[in-house]
């Protein structure tokens, strides 16, 4: 339940995505600091080894000063949850030793625009989903037809592949367009070089919190007590390479040479009241697949494309809650034969398409494979993502007045190394 009286001493702005209700985790490093766990309110982060300097946690605070956050996951939600909520207790407090000691408020708080964020989480293991049925719909019309869009598996479980983690990416980083073998439809033999059909994928992505061992399923019942948090996801693709690699194995190359993800990771616990029905399951699932209740979440998002010294252009604005599959149900498929989880493994939900063609998720849809481009502010147009071109992925939620957000997530392309 939203508990719309909270207020803080801390001076927050009505469109910030760190109101009161957010509270989220990350990682910070400046020039005084190497790797801190931090928090955040409106235009500040919070050093949380800094702030149990004072004993306000009643947590040991080294597990502030590792390089990720996996350890402070790994203490379990009882005492994260506790944690969170110290913090809101702290922020709303007037009476606060924050708010009365300016030199230890300058020590504690320091301005988002003045740290570097870092990965928040050392990523195990990396599964990606397909599980948004507009998403899927529109790939299959294109590459099959209208009446076969679907694999007759689509709708009875949430398709997923195993991912490489090595190349996921904090928010700001830039990496090199990849190459590959593409099979020109004019030629019969593959030519080898860069990808001419770079494309952006509008994502999410959950963080295991819990470990489980081999022979283990996780029930959709459970699965939210093994869910952390979300960041926002782009996993990048390389269309053509794809095309030519996937059958019958599925993404290899194409997808493993960069993803890039928002560096806050926003608690399930701050995502609760935004919870919504989602899309009718038909046929019904199997057993193990069933849940009850609300269990989607309305996330607004949204991609912006900025050329190299240019503005930013809106190209897509979608939701989370055209979701088909929850993650309670992703989870759950990939534990149901006795695949092992550990903390701070990441699963993405897969390109995130609404009905309508604004909300399509990928330049592959958007421009309905280059056969629509796409036209900037600038005057010049785009089939796929060019090089130099930063791509910004934004995503927030907002109920009666209340606004919580994930930051920015932030990639762009280099010329072919």
């Amino acid at each position: 339940m939203l508990n719309k009286n909270l207020k803080s001493w801390v001076d927050i702005k009505p469109d910030s995505d760190f109101s009161i209700h957010n509270i989220p985790f990350g990682i910070y490093s400046d020039a005084e600091v190497k790797h801190h766990a931090c928090s955040a309110i409106g235009e500040y982060i919070i050093d949380l080894f800094v702030l149990e300097s004072a004993d306000l946690l009643d947590i040991n605070r080294s597990v502030f000063e590792e390089e990720y956050l996996n350890s402070f996951i790994g203490l379990g939600k009882p005492v994260t949850n506790l944690i969170r909520k110290k913090l809101i207790d702290i922020l709303c407090d007037q009476n606060s030793i924050l708010k009365k000691d300016e030199h230890f408020f300058k020590k504690v708080f320091k301005k988002q625009s003045a740290v570097k964020m870092l990965m928040p989480v050392k990523v195990g293991d990396y599964t990606d989903f397909y599980s948004s049925i507009d998403h899927a719909t529109n790939i299959g019309t294109m590459i099959r037809d209208p009446k076969n869009a679907l694999m007759p598996n689509w709708k009875h479980l949430p398709v997923g592949y195993h991912g490489r983690a090595s190349s996921i990416c904090v928010s700001g980083h830039s990496f090199y367009r990849p190459k590959g073998q593409q099979k020109p439809a004019d030629s019969d033999n593959p030519v080898f070089g860069p990808t001419k059909l770079l494309d952006i994928e509008l994502e999410t992505a959950f963080i295991i919190g819990k470990q489980t061992q081999m022979g283990d399923s996780v029930s959709t019942e459970k699965a939210d007590d093994y869910i952390f948090g979300m960041v926002l996801f782009n996993d990048w693709s390389a269309r053509d390479i794809q095309t030519w690699e996937y059958v019958p194995l599925g993404p290899f190359l194409a997808k493993n040479f960069a993803s890039t993800i928002s560096p806050w990771i926003v608690t399930l616990e701050a995502l609760e009241p935004f919870r919504v029905k989602g899309y009718e399951q038909d046929p019904k699932l199997l057993p193990y697949l069933q849940y009850s209740g609300q269990k989607n979440l309305d996330i607004n998002l949204e991609v912006f494309l900025k050329p190299q010294n240019g503005r930013e252009n809106k190209i897509c604005a979608s939701n989370y809650k055209y979701m088909y599959y929850t993650m309670e149900q992703q989870l759950t498929h990939h534990t149901v034969n006795g695949c092992n989880i550990n903390i701070g493994d990441m699963m993405a939900s897969g390109t995130i398409s609404g009905p309508q063609p604004s909300e399509y998720g990928s330049m592959m849809e958007l421009t309905w494979r280059g056969t629509k481009p796409i036209k900037l502010n600038d005057g010049t147009e785009r089939k796929f993502v060019n090089d130099n071109d930063t791509i910004i992925i934004r995503g927030h939620c907002n109920k009666d007045g209340v606004r919580i957000g994930f930051g920015e997530c932030i990639g762009t392309v280099l010329p072919t190394k």
